[in-house]
């Protein structure tokens, strides 16, 4: 790109992975080798055989995709940095969910190998509070934010998700669930999609472990970020070490304000998003949140050359 494109770097969440991710840029680029090997000796195994060869079962597991899609977006961010590519350095970044732990690495405010092990903890931890408290998530689409508000009043069931405009994520009890289904139906919504998920995640149900949570994130080390980072909770800038611990404990059981992330960095001058990672999620989110916002997906060699003009 050319001109005073102002650039947000944004980072995917569970959902995005798929198998065989990675496997082009391991083998196309030795930085994204030696970034994916380091995971598997952090983590103690074959992680890229994981997400390469799968099965796709043992990938989706909580436990295994949080760090799988953060090694992968880490090493596409590593290779869209080197000099020959040249990746625009941002003037923000966002996370969605998980994503925020990327985030925090390509800031700089939390190092590659704790942050893979954080989220390698983060990840059971949500798979066991799921299995001891049964939940679930659920897609809304194409309802206005107060009917779906109505819903989970009457159902007990919490938004988790404001993704963009007609898509909001709603957690839940699977009897809660079954409720919210029935009355969206009821109320004319028609499309309504489960997601593949082991619990009732940014919801009340994870309170469980937030105090083991708490202990793990305070074991690691996190620095100021050398780029403010929007908290997935507040939409807003954190750029002090306090606010990011406050922010990984909170975004465990409260909404996901995605919506509200981007209008920030919107109405703060970005034009110009990159999603950095595997899958297409935020960039389709991002089109729907504003039409006119450029974004660019960067997941592999071919989407690596858009960027030669920056």
């Amino acid at each position: 790109m050319t001109g005073t494109a102002m650039v947000s770097y944004v980072f995917p969440g569970q959902a995005s992975q798929e198998v065989g991710m990675g496997l082009e840029l391991y083998q196309g680029y030795p930085l994204a080798r030696e970034i994916i090997n380091e995971a598997d000796d952090v983590l103690g195994f074959s992680l890229s055989n994981l997400c390469f060869n799968g099965p796709e079962d043992e990938l989706t597991k909580t436990v295994n995709v949080q760090p799988a899609i953060l090694a992968n977006s880490i090493a596409c961010l590593k290779v869209a940095q080197q000099d020959d590519i040249g990746l625009c350095a941002p003037s923000f970044m966002a996370g969605h969910s998980l994503g925020e732990y990327t985030a925090l690495v390509a800031a700089e405010a939390l190092e590659f190998s704790d942050a893979l092990k954080l989220v390698r903890e983060r990840g059971r931890l949500m798979y066991e509070v799921g299995q001891r408290r049964p939940g679930g998530m659920i897609a809304i689409i194409g309802s206005k934010l107060k009917l779906v508000e109505e819903i989970c009043l009457s159902s007990g069931c919490k938004i988790s998700n404001e993704n963009c405009p007609g898509q909001i994520v709603i957690s839940g009890s699977l009897d809660a669930l079954s409720k919210a289904r029935i009355l969206a139906k009821e109320k004319g919504i028609r499309h309504i999609i489960p997601l593949k998920v082991s619990g009732a995640f940014h919801s009340t149900l994870m309170e469980p472990i937030l105090a083991e949570f708490k202990q793990l994130i305070s074991d690691f080390t996190f620095y100021p970020p050398n780029c403010p980072i929007i908290s997935n909770v507040t939409a807003q800038p954190i750029v002090e070490v306090a606010a990011i611990r406050d922010e990984l404990v909170k975004q465990l059981y409260c909404c996901i304000r995605w919506q509200s992330s981007i209008e920030y960095l919107l109405s703060n001058g970005v034009n110009t998003f990159y999603e950095i990672g595997p899958g297409k999620v935020l960039n389709g989110l991002i089109r729907r949140i504003d039409q006119q916002a450029q974004v660019f997906n960067i997941s592999g060699s071919e989407t690596m050359m858009q960027l030669k003009t920056c």
